[in-house]
Formats: structure tokens, C-alpha cells, sequence
């Protein structure tokens, strides 16, 4: 819990933000980061069609303090999904109110949204809104019922460990939605503090989604999870066209693909762009296992940089300390 709350609160460092974009993906972020312009991503879902893996994916950005922020993020938004229109690739958008301008002004960030759901309303294509931390979770469902008014192609979020999310998934069972655990530090007036309480929520989402909701993309690495789902849509004859499993881009390949040629739908968490650093630090927060990806990384490359060895010494400091505490045992 303490190594998690460290990486939640490097992601929310907007020095370090700002010097991780000037030195580029140098501590092992482009081992999940696919790519840092649209033609690369591109190609990056091109490779995951090929093996019957569909996309979503997110233009990274955080720390949008201005309209002119904002506006670009929009365009940016708009650019992408023109190409994956344009290059019949199989993917949709996942993106973040707070990119949009939702800290600045609603309205603005809701009329940045209805320019973007309306383009790929134009193309066919899903929009979902990724949701963020408890403060802006309630204005993220508002712009959600406000969209949805006029467009069918917007879905969102559900987060397992804040005590509201059975309440959300039944409000919202009509809608597409992914259900997640939860990625970022939440107190406990508002959220479930233990891993165990936090694993049962999600899984009682699920089941609920998978029984009474339109369709269920099921956000997971674990292996237990995804093993309970394939038994319980068996023993609940729930059609395959009905839900997905989704991964991030970078984690748990061979399980990906073992899903896909399985037969199951399987949607990549694609994220692409300068602006990955709070992305990459809260996959860290998430997962601990990752922290071996990232060793490998910046002791392979010559960062030469602060940013470099401050993380190097922090992660060998780390691992010292439990490959210790291990052998003690």
C-alpha cells in the first residue's frame, strides 16, 4: 500500500510531469506506450487487428489548466479519429473529461465532448469517457447523461472500490460500460481501503452488468477473474457478443492473445503520445509486479538524467528492501 501510494502521488507531480514530456519515454514507458504521434499508434493497432484484437484508444494528456489546453487535446481527439476512419482499422476512443477542459468550465468541456461524440457518431464509432478521481466522478456521469440525450455511441466507467459503484451500475446498466477497480487514491469515506473488499465489489459488478446491462467490457490482468467470468457466462448462457475483456497495451501479451484466439472479444487499452508520465506511474500504483518492467528498462538504457537515476536508486532501494525481508522469512 505504500509503494502504491508512492506512484499515486509521483502521478500527480506536475514538475515531474513536465520533465518526463521533455525527456521523452526513457524510463521504460514505451514498453506500454504505444507510440507518440497518430501514424504510430496506427500501426501499433494494425498489429493488434492482425491477431483479432480490437482497440481503444487514449490521447494521454494531464494537468490541463487552460482553453487552449484543452482545444488542442479536442483537436487532437478529432485528428485520431479521422485516421482510424480513414485507415479502417478496428478501434474506438477512451478519453478524460480533465483533458477537455472539465476543470475549467463544464459547459466548455461539454461542448468539446459533443463535437467529439458527434464525429464518431458520423463514423459508427464508441466513445467512452474514462472516469478519474472521486472529485470529478459525479460531473463526469452529468456529461454522460447529457450526451447520451442525443447520441448512443458514448459509454463510461465503473470503479469497484468506491461504496457507490452498485448504485452507478444500475443507474447506468443501459449503457456500454467498463468495469474497472479503481486507479487512483481514494479516502476511506468514499471508497474501500481493503484489496479483498475491493476484489468482491468488482466481482459482484460484473455478474450484475454481464446478467442486466447492454455490454460488459471487463478491464483485468488477473487471471482469477477472468477464469470466474468465462465459468459464470457459461453457466448463465451469456453470448459472447454480450461482453469483452480488455488489457492495457504492454501487460500480460501471451494472456491477450490466448483470449483472442480463444474466441473471446478482446479490446487493448491503447494510450499514445508525449504526455504519459501520470498514465505510467499509476500502472505502476496498480500493479507492483510492473515495477520489474520498469527495473529492467531504466537499467538497460543511459538516461543520464535526474528523472533516471532518482528512479533507479528509488526502485533498487525498493526491491533491496523486500529481496531482504524475503530471505529473512
Amino acid at each position: 500500500m505504500v509503494l502504491r501510494d508512492f506512484f499515486i502521488g509521483l502521478s500527480q507531480n506536475e514538475l515531474l510531469n513536465s520533465a518526463a514530456k521533455r525527456y521523452g519515454l526513457k524510463l521504460g514507458a514505451q514498453s506500454v506506450v504505444a507510440g507518440t504521434n497518430i501514424p504510430e499508434v496506427i500501426e501499433s493497432i494494425r498489429e493488434l487487428n492482425a491477431h483479432g484484437i480490437s482497440c481503444t484508444v487514449d490521447n494521454l494528456g494531464e494537468f490541463v489548466n487552460s482553453r487552449e489546453e484543452a482545444t488542442e487535446a479536442k483537436n487532437q481527439i478529432l485528428e485520431l479519429i479521422d485516421a482510424i476512419h480513414e485507415s479502417g482499422v478496428d478501434a474506438h476512443i477512451s478519453l478524460k473529461p480533465s483533458q477537455l477542459g472539465l476543470d475549467i468550465d463544464r459547459e466548455f468541456c461539454h461542448d468539446n465532448l459533443r463535437e467529439i461524440v458527434a464525429r464518431a457518431y458520423e463514423y459508427n464509432m464508441h466513445i467512452n469517457i474514462d472516469m478519474e478521481d472521486y472529485a470529478r466522478l459525479q460531473p463526469s456521469f452529468d456529461l454522460l447523461e447529457a450526451l447520451s440525450q442525443d447520441y448512443n455511441n458514448v459509454g463510461t466507467v465503473i470503479q469497484a472500490y468506491f461504496f457507490r459503484a452498485e448504485e452507478d451500475i444500475k443507474k447506468f446498466k443501459d449503457y456500454r460500460l467498463r468495469i474497472v477497480k479503481g486507479a487512483y487514491k481514494e479516502p476511506a469515506e468514499v471508497a474501500y481501503q481493503d484489496k479483498a473488499d475491493i476484489d468482491q465489489n468488482f466481482i459482484q459488478l460484473i455478474e450484475y452488468h454481464l446478467l442486466n446491462g447492454k455490454f460488459t467490457s471487463i478491464a483485468t490482468h488477473d487471471h482469477n477473474v477472468i477464469n470466474h467470468v468465462k465459468q459464470f457466462v457459461k453457466n448463465n448462457n451469456i453470448p459472447n457478443e454480450k461482453f469483452e475483456f480488455q488489457m492495457l497495451y504492454g501487460f500480460r501479451k501471451d494472456l491477450q492473445l490466448e483470449l483472442a484466439r480463444e474466441g473471446y472479444n478482446f479490446t487493448t487499452y491503447v494510450p499514445f503520445g508525449n504526455d504519459w508520465y501520470g498514465y505510467f506511474m499509476r500502472r505502476l500504483a496498480e500493479r507492483p509486479q510492473n515495477l520489474n518492467l520498469v527495473v529492467k528498462q531504466v537499467f538497460n538504457k543511459k538516461t543520464n538524467t535526474m528523472i533516471g537515476l532518482a528512479a533507479g536508486a528509488f526502485l533498487a532501494g525498493r526491491l533491496t528492501k523486500r529481496n531482504k525481508n524475503n530471505y529473512r522469512r
